[in-house]
């Protein structure tokens, strides 16, 4: 660096450095007063003096994401990063925060050891950065500050703060429903806490909302979880192939698949089917038409292209019925039908025999099934309409404008 030269950390969390020119231009204007050997000798306190008036410029109408995962986190790269182009057209400054790193989910997706020391350090990283950070930003806060700490020790880190949170799983459940009595004591109302000292929640579905609302919140808006439309191709409709069922999802969610394996199965009989899974990480062939592929995010929207129909089963459980449905909208966005259980948001994504189907027991998951594969003009028929319901409501054009200017207002009360 030049001497004389001096770093802000503004958006991205690098560093951009400010024009010695403009340093040089300031002192420039002090020398024909005092003269260019006082400026010298005081050169330190003229430069810090002029990062103080630029950091602050910058923290104008300024939003901190504190998000749960870097970009490898599903829930992250979605409910925040994506956000950041739209709200940077705003002209608001965004810097970003994960708690967790890429590194941490990695290793716990690939059944590596992962450490309290790890945890520890990340929650100590986060606590130090909020003690740092601008009093006057937004802070746009994923679920909650840290997973297993009180809320009477977050409201230490929020208090006095404009704070949007935003929640797309029912994590609350998860406190309530612990087999410990003590973390069902400590932390069974802690969501509901936040969302009560929130300035605006921002809920993937209307069962998240609901919660939220009867929490006491102040405001509440949904905002399902949404694909761009524009990284997703139509599928590309063939009689001459065979019939391919995906599923897309994580390690941590392919439990869920059990209950309709058998079904894909005996479905899944001609020489030409198979049921592919993106991303579970099985590691090994479940049935003999089964292929896992790995996954990658610039390759995620083309494998999905690839399905003949998408599928998301889920059990009727507290948890699970704040699920947003992310997978159905993934499937819908290329242009194919969906089969799916009638739990949570899939039954406001889902219409019934226009877009796709809903199953919940084994026969119905057969006869949906079964239905999709032997007409190929109603998968294409459902899928056109799935596509055309994405980008009239689950598309990050529709909800990029609206998540951005709200931001922008609570920043600039």
């Amino acid at each position: 660096m030049t001497r004389g030269c001096v770093g802000v950390e503004v958006a991205t969390g690098g560093v951009t450095l400010l024009q010695c020119s403009s340093i040089a231009s300031e002192i420039g204007s002090m020398g024909r007063w005092i003269g260019w050997r006082e400026v010298w000798v005081d050169r330190s306190r003229a430069v810090a003096a002029f990062a103080r008036r630029r950091a602050d410029s910058l923290r104008e109408g300024s939003v901190v994401i504190l998000s749960r995962y870097g970009q490898l986190g599903a829930s992250s790269r979605i409910r925040a990063f994506e956000y950041v182009p739209f709200l940077r057209a705003r002209g608001l400054t965004i810097k970003v925060q994960s708690l967790l790193s890429d590194e941490y989910l990695k290793r716990k997706y690939q059944g590596g050891h992962t450490t309290m020391h790890m945890i520890a350090t990340a929650y100590w990283e986060r606590m130090k950065f909020l003690m740092m950070a601008d009093k006057e930003a937004v802070i746009w806060l994923e679920k909650e500050l840290w997973p297993y700490v009180p809320f009477a020790i977050e409201r230490i880190f929020l208090s006095g703060r404009k704070v949007v949170i935003d929640i797309d799983d029912a994590v609350f459940h998860n406190y309530e429903q612990h087999r410990s009595a003590v973390v069902r004591q400590l932390l069974k109302r802690k969501l509901d806490s936040l969302f009560k000292s929130a300035t605006l929640v921002t809920a993937g579905s209307g069962y998240l909302a609901r919660r939220a609302i009867e929490a006491g919140a102040a405001r509440v808006e949904i905002v399902p979880t949404v694909v761009d439309v524009n990284k997703y191709q139509n599928h590309q409709w063939s009689t001459e192939q065979g019939f391919t069922v995906g599923w897309v999802g994580s390690p941590a969610t392919r439990e869920l698949l059990n209950p309709v394996l058998g079904v894909l199965q005996q479905v899944l009989a001609g020489r030409n089917d198979r049921f592919v899974t993106v991303g579970s990480g099985f590691g090994r062939v479940l049935f003999e038409r089964h292929e896992e592929w790995a996954w990658g995010r610039e390759t995620e929207a083309q494998q999905v292209a690839e399905f003949d129909v998408g599928i998301m089963p889920l059990p009727d459980r507290a948890f699970e019925r704040g699920k947003c449905g992310y997978k159905l909208i993934q499937y819908m966005a290329c242009g194919i039908p969906v089969v799916a259980a009638p739990v949570g948001a899939n039954t406001d994504i889902v219409r019934h025999g226009e877009n796709g189907l809903l199953a919940e027991t084994n026969d119905e998951w057969r006869a949906a099934l079964s239905l999709l594969k032997r007409d190929p003009e109603l998968r294409q028929k459902m899928g056109e309409a799935g596509r055309r319901l994405v980008e009239r409501m689950y598309s990050l054009d529709v909800t990029g404008p609206k998540v951005a200017k709200w931001l922008a207002e609570i920043a600039n009360e």
